[in-house]
């Protein structure tokens, strides 16, 4: 067994190779990331498989590998509802939303919905959702890589944190959205083959049968690790998780930035294609990885290791391939997070500059120079918050701290990016009370809940019972976008959605 506390310098030399290779990425697409359009979106030169590897490692984050194989190790079966949930959402995401969002936007969502509006009061509100949902995603891929850096160099959690945000603002800074895709590619390749190592692996040692692990995994802790409810034990908390994940994919700002990277919208929606394979592929694999770690490393030692059981997946690879495999799976998982912490990073620095900075602040008038300049300040200021954060939520699950960034999308997003392509009636006002109504609700449930209230605050109690508020805050949203549009109406800018509706869907202005 791999100790959290001794440096293991096989991994070590895997975890340094890595960092080599992404700096030399780095380098290479700093010298083509001279304008705005190579920062924020690599010139739209990036092709369709290029791009479905990039999204497939975008998403497939700290959560996809290290929480839900912990999750599954812990509770069973019902781990997979991340999984399930995450899947479910990339349909949505290419008949509703790649090309409408191609066709119509520039750098970030917000063009999309600002498009007909008033564009200061929609810009407002879409940064604020936009960074609450980069906040929650941020702390959940800290935390993983704290603990996986601790249980490589055996340095304090504290100290790991501080590493992995230095590493990844350097790469961001200076090589914006090229080097962050390239990163991104080389990270999917690298977890897919990984991953698919180490579970062929572990069934090796079950005679290349799934249903022997399983019956193992039911011999040593009982049938109910086959059967759902020992995570999420509430139906209706079950559904308000699933509502989240799979809505919450479609108003993630990284992954819908990744749109504005590929040269038209048939790119946009092959891409899509290509990132849902490789995704539902990965999540096959994360079924037999959390079993394994489950059967052969036993629950006792991976909460010995992690409470929130997010080292189960590289404890595996140390049980059945060794030390070197150990270190090779490690540099994959960080090379997991480091991808999506910088591809984060590149959309709240584009929300910081591009929705706050040029449109609020400059009223449409700030040079592309300045804006870059801002663009990269912003990425300092959201490197210190995400390692801040990554220390204050130290020992939870990041699968589920993901969960509620997803929550959060879902409702602040979602609603009002759908209603801006599908619906002529939407309104400035409309829009910007759903998004703060949706984003401050759901901030507010998450505070009350047992997540915040009872995990972290040590309560004896929670104000609100679910544990993820999507199914009151989705709908929520919605409703308060429709009612203040239907009591507030804007000839004006219905009649800018007819105007409008061609290039959103035909790509023609």
């Amino acid at each position: 067994m791999i100790g959290a506390s001794e440096p293991n310098f096989i991994a070590i030399s895997f975890f340094l190779g890595f960092i080599l290779l992404s700096l030399g990425i780095t380098v290479w697409a700093s010298r083509r990331t001279r304008t705005l359009d190579s920062f924020y979106t690599a010139g739209s030169s990036v092709t369709a498989l290029q791009n479905g590897l990039a999204l497939a490692g975008d998403f497939m984050s700290a959560a996809s590998f290290l929480g839900i194989a912990g999750l599954v190790a812990l509770s069973g079966f019902d781990g997979l509802i991340y999984s399930i949930g995450w899947l479910v959402g990339w349909p949505i995401v290419m008949f509703l939303i790649a090309e409408p969002l191609r066709n119509l936007g520039r750098y970030t969502f917000a063009d999309v919905v600002a498009a007909r509006l008033r564009q200061v009061p929609v810009r407002i509100a879409s940064a604020i959702g936009s960074l609450a949902v980069i906040t929650f995603y941020l702390i959940a891929q800290m935390v993983g890589a704290g603990n996986l850096i601790r249980l490589l160099f055996g340095l304090p959690y504290e100290v790991a944190v501080v590493i992995v945000g230095v590493v990844m603002l350097a790469y961001v800074l200076f090589g914006g959205m090229m080097a962050t895709t390239w990163v991104q590619i080389v990270k999917a390749v690298l977890l897919l083959g990984g991953a698919t190592l180490l579970a062929l692996l572990v069934l090796s040692r079950f005679g290349f049968n799934p249903l022997a692990l399983f019956a193992e995994a039911a011999r040593m802790y009982g049938d109910n690790v086959l059967s759902p409810g020992r995570l999420v034990t509430d139906p209706i908390d079950a559904m308000s998780l699933g509502l989240a994940l799979m809505l919450g994919t479609a108003g993630l700002p990284h992954i819908l930035m990744r749109f504005y990277t590929v040269p038209d919208a048939k790119t946009a929606r092959s891409s899509v294609g290509y990132a849902t394979a490789f995704i539902g592929f990965f999540y096959l694999l994360t079924f037999v990885l959390g079993f394994g770690a489950m059967v052969i490393i036993g629950r006792e030692a991976i909460t010995k290791v992690d409470a929130g059981g997010n080292m189960a997946a590289p404890l595996l690879a140390a049980a059945v391939g060794g030390t070197p495999f150990f270190g090779f799976i490690s540099a994959v998982a960080f090379a997991t997070i480091l991808a999506v912490v910088a591809g984060l990073a590149l959309s709240g620095a584009a929300t910081l500059s591009h929705d706050l900075w040029v449109n609020v602040v400059r009223k449409g008038h700030a040079d592309p120079r300045e804006e870059l300049r801002v663009a990269r300040v912003a990425t300092v200021l959201l490197a210190l918050l995400s390692i801040g954060l990554g220390i204050l939520f130290k020992g939870q699950n990041v699968a589920y701290m993901v969960g509620l960034a997803f929550a959060i999308a879902a409702s602040a997003n979602f609603p009002v990016l759908v209603l801006s392509i599908f619906w002529s009636r939407l309104t400035t006002a409309g829009a910007q009370a759903s998004t703060i109504v949706g984003t401050v609700s759901a901030l507010l449930l998450i505070w009350l809940s047992p997540a915040i209230q009872i995990d972290v605050l040590k309560h004896a109690d929670a104000w609100f019972p679910l544990r993820n508020p999507g199914i009151v805050t989705i709908p929520l949203s919605f409703a308060v976008a429709m009612v203040v549009s239907w009591l507030r109406p804007v000839p004006e800018e219905a009649r800018k959605f007819a105007a409008l509706e061609r290039q959103i869907h035909m790509g023609v202005e």
